[in-house]
């Protein structure tokens, strides 16, 4: 089933939805949906018998600073009796209004996935049962996979810089190397 086939069915199972179709270079279908929607159509994509995307299998996001809107929330659902897939992406703003509903309800799978984007990109869920930071330690501050985020280390690049060392260099490095660990 392509893009504007799920569409219409889309369109048909909730009223009033905004769904667009987007590009893709892959053979999956890729749908774009608003962030008010999302409760409704990710319902209808897994209740209806004829989409029947049973299973969440990631659930990831993508910040594209400065651009707005800034970030965009991707769910990459699978119809295991239909041998299905499909690419679901929710446009968010940047600002302290990057938030969207919880999916918990429809896919019990969407619990950590979506406290992992919460806690790299800082993009809020409505209605999560767990809130908790998963990856970073719970006093951290700010989110590491914004691209905003300030980097810690301060590095001149060195593009001029030899990739592969010769055999003498390596020996003199592991030669250092114990030298330092003794």
């Amino acid at each position: 089933m392509d893009s504007t086939a799920l569409v219409a069915l889309l369109s048909e199972a909730v009223p009033g939805a905004t769904i667009e179709t987007a590009a893709s270079t892959d053979s999956h279908p890729t749908i774009y949906v608003s962030r008010d929607d999302v409760p409704a159509v990710t319902r209808a994509l897994r209740e209806r018998p004829d989409l029947a995307f049973d299973f969440l299998a990631e659930l990831t996001a993508a910040d594209y600073w400065p651009r707005d809107p800034r970030f965009e929330l991707i769910y990459v659902l699978v119809s295991i009796p239909r041998r299905a897939r499909l690419r679901l992406k929710v446009r968010l703003a940047g600002n302290h209004d990057a938030h969207v509903a919880t999916s918990v309800g429809v896919w019990p799978a969407a619990n950590w996935l979506e406290r992992e984007v919460w806690d790299l990109f800082g993009i809020a869920f409505d209605g999560h049962p767990d809130p908790r930071r998963l990856l970073m330690p719970e006093d951290w501050e700010g989110f590491p996979l914004r691209k905003d985020y300030p980097v810690q280390i301060r590095k001149t690049p060195n593009a001029a810089e030899p990739l592969q060392v010769t055999a003498e260099e390596f020996r003199a490095n592991v030669m250092k190397d114990r030298l330092t660990r003794s």
